[in-house]
């Protein structure tokens, strides 16, 4: 392994607890979103007319039982609306609340104050930068994920 790709799966690491100290930090100082659900509040929000868990599951490439109990917990929390879809009534229909829009933009308020103070001394451009190749890495390991598991299906 490149002595750089090694200082990248430390760097990244170092990244990951960073993101599960700040996600236990809003936790505590913004409960209004319960841990790990904003993700989930997120996608729900971006589904103009609701959206079905299942497409849920597909977006957020997550198992259908979390979402069902991650959905479960944002309805119980007056965050989302469960109703029953009109074209197929076996379905439930989600849609974000106006208490589950409040919540997530006082969140996204809230990392938007966290990361203004920990990008502070850095340049507009390198904001820029930074938030293209983060971009770019994101891809480029899904592809790679997704090319792994292709290979794995073939043996």
């Amino acid at each position: 392994m490149d002595t750089a790709v090694r200082e990248l799966g430390t760097r990244l690491h170092g990244l990951l607890t960073g993101v599960r100290l700040l996600r236990q930090r809003r936790v505590d100082e913004r409960p209004a979103v319960p841990s790990g659900l904003v993700g989930l509040l997120m996608l729900i929000d971006r589904c103009a007319s609701g959206c079905h868990a299942r497409d849920l599951a597909e977006r957020g490439r997550l198992d259908p039982s979390t979402v069902s109990r991650a959905v479960a917990a944002l309805v119980a929390h007056g965050l989302v609306d469960r109703r029953t879809d009109p074209i197929d009534r076996r379905a439930s229909q989600l849609t974000i609340t106006p208490a589950g829009r409040a919540a997530l933009a006082e969140t996204s308020d809230w990392y938007g104050q966290v990361l203004n103070r920990a990008l502070a001394d850095w340049t507009p451009d390198q904001v820029t930068e930074f938030s293209a190749a983060l971009g770019r890495f994101t891809r480029d390991l899904e592809v790679a994920l997704a090319h792994h598991d292709n290979q794995e299906d073939a043996l």
